[in-house]
């Protein structure tokens, strides 16, 4: 722990439904829903206006409709939140150069490390700072927390949520952390906090007073001794500017079970040659290769595959995962595939079972089999991970994913809000402008077609020096709306 509140936590308020309302000014101030859209969909991000519906992230898609009928249902656009991400890590690494990114919106930053804040005035200052920078430059919102560790910095922001700042005064963690549920605490998921519960444990007080004998003999050592430290404050991890990857996967859910046995291999082997594109955008290979089936009865099975050396080879990886299947009984029906490498290294070995002959072969017969299955109607729209959902661009004249960007040679930029039974609607607006009308077209209208995200601000102000000379404007303190502090 330290003395001083210099690791800061930033999570991005609501982050793809956010930039979703940024990019349509039509859907600000309403309901957006960002997800997989078939009947097997979950939700990516609900809007602060979905949310008070009832809406939250990893809820059915089915379940969302039936909570928030009139919100606009999204398909994600990966490219645009990349983009925006990529602004938001520049801007923190600008602070300093320790910088643990934790996903597209989520980062903990070292204060400390950059020599900009030494204690709580300076820190404070530098996350409203930061705060008002990521604003102008992004047009979205986040919200910081500011404490002596990153599992107390990470509350913070969690509990100054949407659009505020809470920094936390070393010496206060355990009055702030006693009245918090149990399952604010990093490892208590689900079952865990049950367990607690049934034990009478239902807030973190309850687990410092408990003692660590009394957890570890309720939840084991390991567990026990960590759970208990944290219960107290404690946290002395350090901020890591590079966490390494362990492995690489893809998957893919299906809104109809796969029964015919020649379209599951052809699923397995698409797979496998994404996850291998995947892996040598990385500079990655892996020794491990790993296929996930999960049945129609959701019973999930995983088989294992380790080769004589690390590998990027598609035909490989394809042949490898293809032996894995034929291992599994998949009669009764699939609802779901993965391919994933794993032993990842910085290096390749010729595989013995390799056939070179055979390779160019296999690509064309795999970029075939991916043109095919671009052409059916949504048979796999139904995602249920990031990975499904960033195999978003498909040939525009077969589908029109609602949210997606076009361009249309007469009525300019816009984005689709819906299409079917031969018809394209389109809504012609752009992120400064002001709410655009809607048109409908037929989905092979020559003059339509896809187009790339739009920034969300359109002159964003140059902070290239921040924060070495940050304008006077941004020097004081920010708008107190939203925003806590610790007593």
């Amino acid at each position: 722990m330290r003395a001083a509140p210099t690791i800061l936590h930033l999570d991005m308020d609501a982050f793809y439904a956010s930039a979703e309302q940024a990019a349509k000014p039509s859907l600000r101030g309403k309901p957006v829903v960002v997800g997989g859209l078939g009947m097997r969909g979950v939700v990516a991000t609900a809007s602060y206006e979905a949310r008070r519906l009832g809406v939250h992230s990893a809820m059915p898609m089915a379940q969302a409709r039936r909570l928030a009928p009139n919100a606009a249902y999204l398909v994600p656009r990966f490219a645009l939140y990349r983009s925006v991400s990529d602004q938001v890590m520049q801007l923190l690494g600008r602070l300093s150069p320790l910088v643990e990114p934790l996903s597209l919106d989520e980062a903990f930053v070292d204060l400390e490390a950059g020599g900009v804040a030494g204690d709580s005035v300076s820190a404070r200052a530098v996350g409203e700072q930061l705060r008002t920078v990521i604003r102008a430059v992004t047009g979205l919102s986040g919200s910081v927390g500011l404490a002596g560790s990153k599992m107390l910095a990470k509350i913070a922001s969690e509990e100054a949520k949407p659009d505020g700042l809470l920094l936390i005064e070393p010496g206060t963690e355990r009055e702030l952390l006693a009245p918090m549920s149990v399952r604010t605490l990093p490892g208590v998921g689900p079952a865990t906090g049950d367990h607690l519960r049934r034990a009478g444990m239902t807030v973190v007080s309850h687990l410092a007073d408990a003692g660590e004998a009394e957890l570890v003999r309720l939840l084991g050592r390991a567990h026990g001794v960590a759970l208990h430290r944290m219960a107290l404050g404690h946290d002395d991890r350090p901020v890591v500017a590079e966490r390494d990857a362990k492995s690489v996967s893809v998957e893919d859910t299906f809104d109809v079970d796969l029964h015919d046995r020649v379209r599951v291999r052809t699923e397995v082997e698409r797979l496998a040659s994404r996850c291998v594109q995947r892996l040598r955008d990385a500079g990655r290979s892996g020794r491990t290769v790993v296929l996930k089936v999960r049945r129609y009865d959701f019973s999930t099975l995983t088989r294992s595959e380790t080769l004589r050396g690390p590998t990027d080879d598609p035909t490989v990886v394809r042949e490898a995962a293809a032996r894995l299947l034929e291992a599994v009984d998949t009669t009764g029906g699939v609802r779901l595939l993965g391919v994933g490498v794993t032993g990842l290294a910085d290096f390749t070995q010729e595989d013995l079972f390799a056939q070179a002959a055979d390779a160019e072969n296999a690509a064309a017969e795999s970029a075939a089999a991916d043109l095919a299955l671009d052409d059916r109607d949504g048979t796999a729209g139904g995602a249920a991970g990031q990975d499904d959902l960033e195999s978003e661009e498909r040939p525009a004249s077969r589908r029109w994913p609602a949210g997606h960007d076009v361009r249309h040679d007469v009525h300019g930029h816009g984005w689709v809000q819906g299409s079917g039974v031969g018809r394209v609607t389109v809504r012609f607006e752009e992120p400064w402008s002001p709410p655009g009308r809607v048109r409908t077209f037929r989905v092979d209208d020559p003059e339509l077609r896809p187009a790339d995200p739009l920034p969300l601000v359109r002159d964003p102000e140059d902070y290239s020096s921040w924060p070495a000379s940050l304008p006077k404007s941004l020097s004081g303190p920010a708008s107190a709306e939203g925003e806590e502090s610790s007593p």
